[in-house]
């Protein structure tokens, strides 16, 4: 079955039907919706999003920021289950194990940069094994899953003149 192809077509386009799916693909409706369940149930997708702008969104607008957290690993379990402590937390929205100079980087969401904050310094830092954190509060957002957010400009008047 063409499992690589309708991972890339969903991750484009979540919106694409079955129907959709089978036409580009030539295959049969009925085979495209056995793949696609199994893909979901094999949890190799995990859910389906929509990109949002909530710098235009005439709705409340919510304060994220990026967490970096350092932790001891745990003999036998090793980071594992440090980050499922965390990422449990409803107010976690990604949760990524780096290399580099702190162990976790998570994106957290709340109402208000306070209510994060608070977050922050009563549930993440008090749990077992972490060291320290460092809050990164998101100020303006420019892109997002490969698509743009930001107004593009003008681009000939952000060029810089060039003189010999």
């Amino acid at each position: 079955m063409h499992q690589n192809k309708i991972l890339d077509l969903l991750e484009n386009d979540a919106r694409l039907t079955s129907q959709d799916l089978a036409d580009i693909l030539d295959e049969d409706k009925t085979e495209i919706e056995k793949e696609v369940k199994s893909l979901e149930d094999n949890k190799i997708i995990c859910g389906y999003h929509t990109v949002i702008n909530y710098n235009k969104a005439q709705r409340d607008q919510k304060v994220m920021a990026y967490i970096e957290v350092n932790c001891s690993p745990q003999r036998d379990e090793g980071y594992d289950k440090t980050a499922m402590r965390i990422a449990n937390y409803p107010e976690v929205n990604t949760m990524y194990l780096l290399s580099g100079d702190c162990d976790f980087l998570v994106l957290v969401e709340g109402k208000t940069m306070f209510e994060v904050a608070r977050f922050v310094s009563d549930k993440i830092a008090c749990v077992e094994n972490v060291i320290s954190t460092k809050t990164l509060f998101v100020l303006k957002q420019y892109k997002q899953s490969g698509i743009l957010i930001a107004n593009p400009k003008n681009e000939e008047n952000e060029r810089l003149v060039v003189t010999p």
